[in-house]
């Protein structure tokens, strides 16, 4: 972020994923609740668990070489849990988690007609202050979402909370909404004035692009949130739909990558030079 002011970060759910993401160029990844959730085929409402999370993030870290934000929810449960969170996803190779002011079991923000409770501002300030306290690297990113927008409660409360949140000891604050449209986005930036930046997550709103986010002036990550497993189950559905009506795979098997490609991305050449030197 101090080189280039703003950063790209897309949502991965295993290191298939994140090799792929750093080859097309992104900044870092995002180790993603819902992704994750997703290829579980379960609803994003907690019911992964914290060791599953963190074996997908330990595979992924093992990998790349992108810095990772992993999006650990609500930590897991109440100030305590969030203590041992930060410790584990530190070790396991994140560069920064996430931390939302939901309660605990949380619903996926976008969900039509979800619950979205809020947890009190004194009892969320407490779970910033134990994941700052908690931290062994300074560089280790502490970020707050606020859920104010997702949940109703308009651009007031959403800044307060923010500023809560920063007095607190949050690196960053993650401002949420679901509009379609990125102006309420736009208003909360252009009202923010406190001192830590921005991160955003452009998924109801995508027609807000770098440029524009730029001349903001205070946004400085943005998290492509869900875009890796939408592609991926857009691509297997028309995939697998194109074989069933053919009847076979003579035409989808000219149009997907040749396996020759996925032995690239599972390094074969390093297993092969390691067969011949090693194995005897």
């Amino acid at each position: 972020m101090a080189e280039t002011g703003l950063v790209h970060i897309m949502a991965a759910h295993s290191p298939l994923s994140a090799a792929l993401a750093e080859e097309a160029g992104f900044d870092g990844l995002w180790a993603s609740g819902f992704e994750l959730s997703a290829l579980y085929g379960l609803a994003d409402m907690s019911l992964i668990s914290m060791t599953q999370h963190l074996d997908m993030l330990r595979a992924i870290a093992g990998r790349t070489t992108l810095p990772i934000v992993a999006d650990i929810d609500t930590g897991y449960g109440n100030a305590i849990n969030v203590i041992h969170a930060i410790t584990e996803y530190e070790l396991a190779g994140a560069s920064a988690v996430v931390i939302e002011d939901k309660t605990f079991p949380k619903v996926t923000s976008l969900a039509a007609g979800g619950r979205q409770e809020l947890l009190r501002v004194s009892e969320f300030q407490g779970k910033i202050e134990a994941a700052r306290a908690t931290r062994r690297d300074l560089a280790f990113l502490i970020i707050a979402r606020t859920e104010a927008l997702i949940a109703g409660l308009g651009e007031t409360e959403a800044l307060e909370r923010a500023r809560a949140y920063e007095a607190a000891g949050a690196d960053m604050i993650l401002i949420h909404s679901k509009t379609k449209d990125p102006s309420e986005i736009e208003s909360f930036s252009r009202a923010w004035k406190g001192a830590v930046p921005l991160v955003i997550v452009p998924n109801a709103y995508p027609d807000l692009d770098a440029e524009r986010v730029k001349a903001l002036g205070n946004i400085r990550m943005m998290i492509y949130g869900n875009y890796g497993i939408r592609a991926a189950v857009t691509a297997m559905q028309q995939t697998f739909r194109r074989i069933i009506a053919d009847g076979g795979v003579q035409n989808v098997h000219k149009e997907i990558v040749a396996v020759e490609e996925i032995f690239r991305l599972q390094r074969m050449d390093e297993v092969k030079k390691a067969e011949t030197r090693y194995l005897r």
